[in-house]
């Protein structure tokens, strides 16, 4: 019996420690790639100003890293994807969706989505979903996931589950193209 206890400990450690390399699981689970363009919306930032799916239309590609609070590989790669988009080619940018807020009154998670991106010199557009966007985010698995969108809204190429700069990176470079 003990050491069925201590076998199922190290599993249950094992797969805590999978989950939070990989990503943190999302409340709703299915597939990311099953819609294709990004929904239409009207919502806003973090700093309150309005931002709808005109966002792209500027850019050939959007990097939209979808993230929580609650998520430390998300709060993780921050620091690194603020530098990136301070480098960022001019045809590119990141916008940040933050999915635990639940809407544009919720100021507990708010206030923590303003903390994390200012200690982590974040400078892009964090959007706080709305219908539309929140609609999409039931499609998401798990966080952070990052998806890329050209400049007409269309989800492109492989979403990523996890944080993993290097590999957004490398995306960005093969659709840019």
């Amino acid at each position: 019996m003990k050491n069925f206890i201590k076998l199922t400990s190290m599993a249950v450690i094992v797969m805590t420690l999978l989950l939070l390399s990989a990503g943190c699981l999302a409340e709703n689970a299915s597939s990311t790639t099953k819609q294709k363009k990004f929904p239409a919306f009207k919502a806003v930032d973090l700093a309150g100003n309005v931002v709808t799916q005109d966002i792209f239309k500027n850019k050939k590609v959007s990097v939209v890293n979808i993230w929580g609070t609650f998520c430390p590989p998300c709060i993780g790669e921050m620091p690194e994807l603020g530098k990136w988009a301070r480098q960022m080619p001019a045809d590119a940018q990141i916008i940040g969706i933050v999915c635990d807020v639940s809407d544009k009154n919720d100021k507990k998670t708010i206030n923590a989505a303003k903390k994390i991106t200012a200690d982590a010199n974040v400078k892009y557009v964090n959007i706080i979903p709305d219908e539309g966007i929140m609609n999409y985010l039931d499609s998401v698995d798990a966080v952070p996931t990052t998806i890329f969108v050209d400049s007409d809204g269309n989800i492109i190429g492989e979403a990523v589950i996890g944080a993993d700069v290097p590999r957004y990176k490398e995306l960005l470079a093969r659709y840019l193209k």
